[in-house]
């Protein structure tokens, strides 16, 4: 499948669940990724980038499976340490972790960017998809609650996602350069996936920093989202807050709304087959299936299914 060529954007776990998938199937070979870094954030002086670690850890097979994140076989006696003397250390980060994010900001402050230093730490853990950033450029997350501004990490991590969301914004957007990887990638790409991650935080993001959206609406590839909503909630994480707090509705029609100006077919869970119909009404094509992702046998039968889906509904648009 060499000649195909296939993006996928994806952010968080849903993400990471949906690269796998794409690793483990006929279409590795033609796949590349484009990451989510507004994530990203500093702790105890070390840069950490949690969409692209877990990227890196699952693609690479040292995920811990339990809890979505973070390295398996993982330590805490750092960690430990730092509680003891004082530091906040509501951020888990483990003891190998930690090498990751050492070797991140000593680089970094070497003026290595972040394009290169992930493709190092890709090489480090064996993952031979490539793993593309929207830009290099610092931009972070940042969402408006009841008791102020907090980062991305500090209303998802410490608060748990319990503070209502009044509004996010991606603070460094604006002064953000796109990669010229990213761009190329997307303008020549046959078919793009849209993983099921937040459309707000995680794909928003991305497709937040300059000349990114424009060149997914321009690109002549067939662009498919894969919904993260299952019956109105999300499977992980607060994209039915951020949802909400954009104006959107918190099922199929506010995930088309957030990329309704380039897409051309959304996947939809079986439970939510009475919403097909919508979007269908808009010029959709629509992928009804099973989309929870439990098992590696899961998440490569979701994405070949939706890889053969998409070529086989682009080849009718064409005809």
């Amino acid at each position: 499948m060499t000649s195909l060529n296939i993006t996928l954007l994806a952010g968080g776990v849903g993400g990471a669940k949906a690269a796998e998938g794409l690793a483990k199937s006929q279409y590795a070979s033609s796949t590349k990724i484009i990451g989510n870094i507004a994530d990203d954030d500093e702790f105890h002086g070390l840069w950490v980038s949690p969409d692209i670690d877990t990227l890196i850890y699952s693609l690479g097979d040292q995920i811990d499976r339990q809890q979505g994140w973070g390295r398996k076989n993982e330590t805490h006696q750092v960690l430990t340490e730092l509680k003891a003397l004082g530091q906040d250390t509501w951020m888990t980060l483990g003891d190998l972790d930690l090498a990751t994010h050492i070797y991140r900001t000593n680089l970094k402050h070497q003026g290595v960017s972040a394009s290169e230093i992930t493709k190092c730490l890709a090489k480090r853990h064996g993952v031979s998809v490539p793993i593309l950033l929207p830009t290099n450029d610092v931009v972070q997350t940042r969402v408006k609650t009841p008791q102020g501004w907090l980062s991305f990490q500090e209303f998802f991590v410490r608060e748990h996602c319990q503070s209502d969301v009044l509004d996010i914004e991606y603070q460094g957007i604006a002064n953000a350069k796109p990669t010229p990887e990213a761009l190329e990638k997307i303008a020549n790409s046959d078919l793009i996936i849209i993983a099921p991650s937040n459309p707000i935080v995680s794909i928003g993001a991305i497709l937040a920093v300059p000349d990114i959206q424009q060149a997914m609406e321009k690109s002549g590839a067939y662009i498919i989202a894969i919904s993260p909503l299952i019956g109105g909630k999300t499977v992980k994480g607060p994209a039915d807050k951020m949802l909400e707090s954009a104006g959107k509705s918190i099922d199929s029609k506010g995930i088309y709304d957030c990329y309704n100006t380039f897409l051309q077919a959304m996947v939809i869970d079986d439970v939510d087959q009475q919403e097909a119909t919508w979007l269908q009404g808009q010029g959709l094509d629509v992928l009804v299936t099973p989309t929870l992702m439990k098992t590696p046998e899961d998440k490569t039968a979701l994405l070949t299914k939706v890889v053969e889906f998409a070529l086989s509904c682009k080849k009718q648009r064409a005809a």
